[in-house]
């Protein structure tokens, strides 16, 4: 992994002597997607209207769509208006990317609709237990993805997958098991899974959103619209700083909601995975009091490069502005305030709930990373576990789908800045640099 050798202006406490210009470049969308695109835009200048995210509309349409109107309680409403603001105002994106993250806007409009009217027609749903969750969580590239797919291997957890982090709830009548309704919801997974393929390979290779694969608890959380992956994948200055000052209780009271929806439509023990949790420890527990949750770790100079070259990547698919100085300043600001949470929160919580695993030992050697993870977990394991998570080790090799090359000086990182900002975090985890 490269380190910056040239001089150039400082650009942040995390980009001392960064070279003068960025040398990285996120690969062009390809050539008839490039065509289409610059057709669209010519429409729009002859009349054609863009998309846009005007709150009445897409309330209206949600609610054409489902046919349903009662969407709950209304605080929904101001951290949508805030997204929906810095969409506009700050995150400069291209017609793609208006389309895409309005339809994930009316998207999630509709799952709170459905969810309003399944809570209405069936008092089971309130009743649905969430016992002894098990969460990953840790920074970014920190081995969470591996983990979480090979954790799924295990029966006694039901993890969420892309079909259903995309659409959590019914699309149709709110039952569990209307005919056809898997079917509509896993074509629209597919068709997502392909469209990014095709679109951006390069991302696909570094984290495959593979429709039937597990999929992690940022997708519940779009559903709030207080998003992490948002506040990651885009320059939005003001959501960043909103979304981290505001009392993250009330997203994840409704996430549990939704993971009520999810156990009622397929019982099981839930297994869920995000690095926004490593932020939230604290009110993770105080939702889920009677979680596991292990607890990934990595050498940040490893980490923070790769983590700025996927967030340059997906920010690409949706702005058509993107500046690797300042994704690489945003990416470790948001680092260094996230293991700096975490270690607060790891001083009140006590060891029996939190397994820390180092991303080297979980390469080196899974199965008996595994094997102590069940144990901590308080699940089976036998022949049949490691014979299940052997056959997810051989099926999905490292660079499945692509190399992925990155380094620091590519995002105006300097080494010394970085060890320095994460110097705590190295010591109180034993993280080891390499």
């Amino acid at each position: 992994m490269s380190e910056p050798t040239a001089s150039g202006p400082a650009a942040g406490p995390a980009a001392v002597r960064a070279p003068s210009r960025p040398t990285f470049q996120v690969p062009p969308f390809p050539m008839p997607a490039r065509i289409g695109l610059g057709a669209w835009r010519a429409a729009t200048k002859l009349g054609v209207p863009a998309p846009r995210f005007d709150e009445a509309e897409l309330v209206a349409s949600a609610v054409r769509r489902t046919g349903l109107e009662d969407f709950g309680p209304e605080d929904f409403r101001t951290p949508m208006r805030r997204l929906l603001r810095a969409f506009d105002e700050e995150a400069e994106l291209h017609l793609l990317g208006r389309a895409v993250l309005r339809s994930s806007v009316v998207r999630a409009l509709e799952c709170r609709l459905r969810l309003e009217r399944i809570r209405a027609v069936d008092p089971e749903l309130e009743a649905t237990p969430v016992r002894a969750p098990v969460f990953i969580t840790g920074m970014q590239r920190t081995g969470t993805t591996k983990l979480h797919r090979l954790l799924a291997c295990a029966p006694e957890l039901r993890h969420l997958t892309s079909v259903e982090g995309l659409n959590p709830t019914p699309l149709g009548r709110p039952v569990r098991d209307e005919p056809g309704d898997w079917a509509r919801r896993v074509a629209f997974a597919k068709r997502a899974e392909r469209g990014m393929k095709y679109m951006s390979p390069a991302l696909f290779a570094i984290h495959p959103i593979e429709a039937d694969a597990p999929e992690e608890d940022v997708f519940l959380f779009d559903v709030t619209f207080i998003s992490p992956a948002v506040d990651a994948s885009l320059s939005v200055p003001s959501y960043t700083r909103w979304i981290r000052e505001i009392d993250q209780r009330p997203p994840y009271v409704y996430v549990r909601r939704l993971i009520q929806c999810l156990l009622w439509q397929r019982a099981g023990r839930y297994l869920g995975k995000t690095p926004h949790h490593q932020e939230n420890l604290e009110v993770l527990f105080d939702v889920f009091p009677d979680a596991k949750v292990i607890h990934t770790h990595r050498d940040p100079l490893a980490v923070v490069p790769s983590f700025s070259s996927m967030m340059a990547h997906a920010g690409a698919m949706l702005s058509r502005r993107i500046d690797p100085f300042e994704v690489g300043r945003r990416v470790a600001d948001q680092m260094v305030n996230s293991v700096e949470r975490a270690i607060r929160a790891r001083e009140q919580v006590g060891p029996e709930r939190v397994l820390d695993v180092q991303y080297r030992d979980l390469v080196r050697d899974p199965i008996g990373e595994l094997r102590r993870i069940h144990a901590f977990a308080e699940l089976e394991w036998g022949p049949a576990s490691e014979a299940r998570a052997q056959r997810w080790l051989a099926e999905n090799p490292q660079h499945k789908y692509g190399t992925h090359r990155y380094g620091l000086a590519d995002f105006g990182l300097d080494a010394e800045a970085l060890r320095a900002r994460f110097k705590a975090y190295r010591e109180r985890f034993g993280v080891d640099e390499g």
